[in-house]
C-alpha cells in the first residue's frame, strides 16, 4: 500500500523528516518497506529559471537559428542558440542553465553543457514546454508572465509538487490503516507515546447542503444482511473533464491514473477516508430506482472491462429497475459508468458484507482496491461522512448540484464490542509490567474508549474501525505495539524443558533420508499443494478435493498426486535451462473417500537430465531407471528396511515402473514419467519419478529390528556367469533361482552387465552375474565352489533354458 507523505501531513502536521516517520510507523507494525520520490515534472525543474531575451539575432552560420542575449539573473548575460520560431527580443522565457538535467518522453536523463553551435558559443537552452515536462507542446518555446523576474526558478512559478511515498506492507488484519487517514491516526497515537502531542485533522463536512430537490432516485435493499448500510445522493448539472493539478498528483503520488473529475474523487476519497464509493451516470439508471439484491445464476453481466461474466446466485448487485448494472463492492458495469457525456450522478457509499464481497471476488477472478477494502473490513459508521466528503469535492470541482437528500438505509446498528482487560492478563503475555497509567493512556490514543476501572482491570468498548479486535488478547497487542516491542527488556534467565522423543519420530525419519539425498546431489523443494484441475486424469479428478472459493483456476483443487506439483517445478527449471535436476519433496496427497476425505504423506523424488555436471575427469551419463532404482534401494537400506518385494508397476502416469512391497503394502513406485504427462506441462526431456509410501514406511521402521554380526573370518568367493538367456527372462528370475537352488552359502548375487545385439542370436541376450559365496566356519574348497555353480548352472538350464556364452 502506498502512502504519500504530504497527503499524510493534510491529517497530522508533523516536520518530521520520512526516515525518522517511517521507522516510527514500522515499531507500529506497519511496516515500511521502502520510501520513494514522487515529482509532478520530473527532475523538479531544477536548474530552470526565468530568463528574458535581451536581444535576439539572425545567427550568422544558420538561416533556421537564433542568436540571443538573455538576462538570467547573473551579472553577464548568457549568450544561447536558440531555434524555436517563436523566440524574440523582450520576451520572459524559461531557460535551463548549464549542469541542469532534462528527461526526454521516454524518461532519459540529458544534461545541459556549454558548446558551440554552427561556430556560435551557447551557454544553456531557451525551452520548450514538452521540454522540461509541462506539457506535449514543441511548436515553440515557452513565453512566461512579462512581470516575472529574471532569475526566478520556475519551480516556484509552476507550484511543481515534491513529495515522498511510503511503501506500507500491510498485514491483513489491519484494515482500519487502508488509508492516509488510518495511517495518520496510528501515527498519532505512536507520537502521543513519545510525548509529542499532535492534533488529528479531519475534513469537514459542515458546509454540505442540498441545494435542489430536483433529482430523486429510489433505493431498495433486498437483503440488509449481504448490504448492512447503503448510502447514496444525486449530483446534478456537473461537467466532467480533467481533474485539477492538485487532485491528479496526489493519485499520481500513489500509483494511480487520473481517469476523469468524478472517477478521480471516488479514488481520492477512497485512500483518503478508506471508504469505497462508486459513481452511477444517473440518466443510466432505469425507473429512477436502484435495487441492491442478488439475481438468478447464470445471469449474464459485462463489467467495465469488457468482459461478459456469469453470475453466481450469491454475488450482490446494484440494479436498476431493469438491469444490473454493477457487482456490488468489486468492479462496475461497462454501460453504467461515468463519461464525458455524463451530467448526473447517483454517488454510492455503502457497506458490504466482507464475506460475501471476498467470495464474489474470487469466484470472477477480480481484485479491485474496493473489493481490497470491503473483503476485509471497513468502518460501517464512516459510510456517510465519506459521501458527503466526496459530494463536496464533486461539486466544488464539477460545478454540480447535491440535488437530492442522502438516502442511508441502516437497519440494524451493530453493538458496540465490549472487551473486560485484565492487568494479569497484560503481565502474564508481554512478561514485563507496563505502567497503568500508559496503558490507559495507549487505550485512549487508540480511541478504545475505557468505561470503568477496577482493580483487576479495565472495561473497553471498541471502535466499530477496529474490526480485528474482538478479544482481551488482541487489546494487549495493541498496546503493546504502541508502547514498542523494542521497549520490552529481555530475561537474564531462559527457562526450558527438554523433551523426550522417540527415534521413529517423523521429523527424525525425514532428517536421515533428506540428509542421505542431499549426500546424493538432490535438493529439497516444496511446492502447492493446490494445483489445476487441468493437471488431473480423469480418474483422479473424480477422487480431487476441490476449493469453494479458489484463489484462481490454476489453484482449484488440491493435489491427488506429488507428480503434478513436482512437474510443475521441473518444467519451471527446464525453461530456465536447468535442466539436470535432482530434487525431492516430503508432503501429502488429499483425496474424496467413501467415507469423506483422506489425507497422505509422501516423499516423492524428481530426476531428468544427466547424473553429474561435465567434467573433463569423466564422461557425461543421463539418469536412466537404473539410476532412479539404485537411489530408492539406498534409502531402503539407509533405513533397514529389508526383504522387499518386487513388481511390475502399471500406472497411468508412468510408462515403465516397478514398486517394493512389504507385507502385501506398497512401500514405493518409481519409473520414467510417461510422455502423455509429460506434455501436460510442456516437458520435452525425460524424467524419472519416484513415489513412496511414507505413512507405511514410518510404520515399517518402528517395526523393524536391527541386527548385528561379526565381519567373518574366513574369506568370501565370487564367480560369474555369462548366460544367454530369451529377451523375456527378467534378472529377478535368475536372481530368485539362484537363492531357491543354493540357501546357505551364497550370500550375493549382482548383475554387473547386459548385452544385446551383434553376434547373438535373434530374441537372445546375455546377462554376466556374479554369485559371492562364503562359509562362517572353514575355507571353501574349489570341489565345493564348483559343485555349487554346477547346481546353478543345471537349474538356469532346466528352468530358463540357459546356455553360457
Amino acid at each position: 500500500m502506498k502512502i504519500s507523505y504530504n497527503w499524510l501531513k493534510q491529517f497530522l502536521n508533523i516536520d518530521w523528516d520520512s526516515q525518522k516517520t517511517g521507522e516510527l510507523l514500522t515499531d507500529l507494525g506497519l511496516e515500511v518497506e521502502g520510501i520513494s520520490k514522487f515529482e509532478s515534472v520530473k527532475g523538479s525543474l531544477k536548474g530552470i529559471v526565468v530568463g528574458h531575451v535581451i536581444t535576439c539575432e539572425q545567427h550568422p552560420n544558420a538561416d533556421r537559428l537564433k542568436l540571443t542575449t538573455v538576462d538570467v539573473g547573473q551579472e553577464t548575460p548568457l549568450q544561447i542558440v536558440c531555434g524555436a520560431p517563436n523566440v524574440a527580443a523582450g520576451q520572459k522565457v524559461p531557460v535551463a542553465t548549464i549542469g541542469t538535467t532534462l528527461y526526454t518522453k521516454e524518461g532519459e536523463a540529458w544534461v545541459i553543457k556549454k558548446g558551440k553551435i554552427r561556430g556560435e558559443e551557447s551557454q544553456g537552452m531557451i525551452c520548450a514546454e514538452d521540454e522540461i515536462g509541462l506539457g506535449s507542446s514543441h511548436a515553440g518555446i515557452m513565453i512566461l508572465n512579462e512581470e516575472l523576474k529574471p532569475g526566478t526558478p520556475c519551480s516556484k512559478i509552476f507550484d511543481v509538487v515534491d513529495d515522498e511515498v511510503f511503501e506500507i506492507g500491510l498485514t491483513p488484519n489491519r484494515a482500519d490503516a487502508m488509508s492516509h487517514f488510518g495511517v495518520a491516526r496510528d501515527l498519532k497515537a505512536g507520537l502521543e507515546q513519545k510525548e509529542i502531542q499532535k492534533e488529528l485533522v479531519t475534513p469537514s463536512t459542515s458546509n454540505f447542503s442540498i441545494d435542489n430537490r430536483s433529482l430523486k432516485i429510489d433505493v431498495e435493499v433486498k437483503d440488509s444482511h449481504l448490504a448492512p448500510r447503503y448510502c447514496g445522493v444525486t449530483i446534478s448539472n456537473i461537467i466532467v473533464q480533467d481533474s485539477p493539478d492538485w487532485l491528479k498528483n496526489r493519485l499520481k503520488a500513489i500509483g494511480l491514473s487520473p481517469i476523469n473529475n468524478v472517477v478521480d474523487v471516488t479514488n481520492y476519497v477512497l485512500h483518503d477516508l478508506g471508504q469505497p464509493l462508486h459513481a452511477f451516470d444517473a440518466s443510466k439508471i432505469k425507473g429512477n430506482k436502484i435495487e441492491v439484491k442478488t439475481l438468478a445464476a447464470g445471469t449474464k453481466f459485462k463489467t467495465l472491462d469488457g468482459v461478459e461474466r456469469e453470475l453466481h446466485a450469491e454475488d450482490l448487485m446494484i440494479c436498476d429497475s431493469e438491469k444490473p448494472m454493477c457487482i456490488a463492492g468489486v468492479f462496475g458495469g461497462l454501460n453504467s459508468g461515468v463519461t464525458e457525456n455524463t451530467s448526473s450522478i447517483f454517488l454510492e457509499s455503502a457497506y458490504f458484507d466482507p464475506i460475501a464481497i471476498r467470495k464474489t471476488a474470487k469466484r470472477h477472478g477480480l481484485n479491485t482496491d474496493a473489493s481490497f477494502r470491503f473483503e476485509r473490513g471497513i468502518d460501517i459508521n464512516m459510510a456517510e461522512y465519506a459521501l458527503k466528503r466526496a459530494a463536496l469535492l464533486i461539486r466544488e470541482i464539477t460545478g454540480g448540484y447535491i440535488s437530492s437528500e442522502i438516502v442511508d438505509l441502516y437497519p440494524k446498528k451493530p453493538q458496540d464490542r465490549q472487551v473486560f482487560l485484565t492487568f494479569d492478563k497484560i503481565y502474564n503475555l508481554i512478561g514485563q509490567e507496563i505502567p497503568r497509567d500508559t496503558i490507559k493512556s495507549i487505550l485512549s490514543s487508540l480511541e478504545i474508549r475505557i468505561n470503568n476501572v477496577t482493580e483487576s482491570g479495565l472495561g473497553l468498548t471498541i471502535p466499530t474501525y477496529r474490526v480485528d479486535v474482538t478479544r482481551e488478547v488482541d487489546v494487549i497487542e495493541e498496546i503493546l505495539r504502541v508502547y514498542g516491542y523494542n521497549n520490552i527488556d529481555f530475561k537474564e534467565k531462559l527457562n526450558a524443558s527438554i523433551a523426550t522423543t522417540s527415534r521413529f519420530e517423523n521429523h527424525r525419519i525425514q532428517d536421515i533420508v533428506g540428509n542421505t539425498l542431499a549426500a546424493k546431489g538432490f535438493y529439497e523443494i516444496m511446492t502447492n499443494s493446490l494445483v489445476s484441475v487441468d493437471t488431473l486424469s480423469s480418474e483422479d479428478e473424480n477422487l480431487a478435493v476441490k476449493m469453494l472459493n479458489p484463489l484462481s483456476s490454476d489453484l482449484s483443487v488440491m493435489r491427488t498426486s506429488m507428480l503434478s506439483s513436482g512437474l510443475q517445478t521441473v518444467g519451471y527449471n527446464h525453461n530456465r535451462q536447468k535442466n539436470d535436476l535432482k530434487l525431492f519433496e516430503f508432503g501429502k496427497t488429499y483425496s474424496k473417500t467413501a467415507d469423506g476425505h483422506e489425507e497422505k504423506r509422501h516423499l516423492a523424488l524428481y530426476v531428468s537430465g544427466e547424473r553429474k555436471q561435465d567434467s573433463w575427469t569423466t564422461a557425461s551419463k543421463n539418469t536412466d531407471f537404473f539410476y532412479i532404482k539404485g537411489i530408492v534401494e539406498t534409502i531402503f537400506e539407509r533405513l533397514g528396511i529389508k526383504d522387499l518385494g518386487v513388481q511390475p508397476q502399471h500406472l497411468d502416469h508412468l510408462s515403465e515402473g516397478l514398486s517394493l512391497v512389504k507385507n502385501n503394502i506398497t512401500l514405493a513406485s518409481f519409473g520414467l514419467v510417461s510422455k502423455k504427462e509429460l506434455k501436460k506441462f510442456d516437458l520435452k526431456q525425460e524424467v524419472f519419478f519416484a513415489d513412496f509410501n511414507w505413512d507405511a514406511i514410518l510404520e515399517s521402521v518402528s517395526t523393524q529390528n536391527v541386527t548385528f554380526r561379526e565381519i567373518p573370518k574366513f574369506p568370501e568367493v565370487t564367480r560369474d556367469f555369462a548366460l544367454l538367456l530369451d529377451d523375456s527372462v527378467s534378472f529377478q528370475k535368475v536372481y530368485d533361482i539362484a537363492w531357491k537352488t543354493e540357501k546357505s552359502l551364497l550370500k550375493k548375487v549382482n548383475l554387473f552387465d547386459v548385452y544385446t545385439g551383434k553376434n547373438l542370436p535373434e530374441g537372445k541376450k546375455s546377462y554376466a552375474v556374479s554369485f559371492t559365496l562364503l562359509d562362517e566356519d572353514k575355507t571353501l574348497t574349489d570341489k565345493q565352489i564348483d559343485k555349487i555353480m554346477g547346481k546353478l548352472l543345471a537349474q538356469y538350464q532346466k528352468e530358463l533354458g540357459a546356455e553360457l556364452r
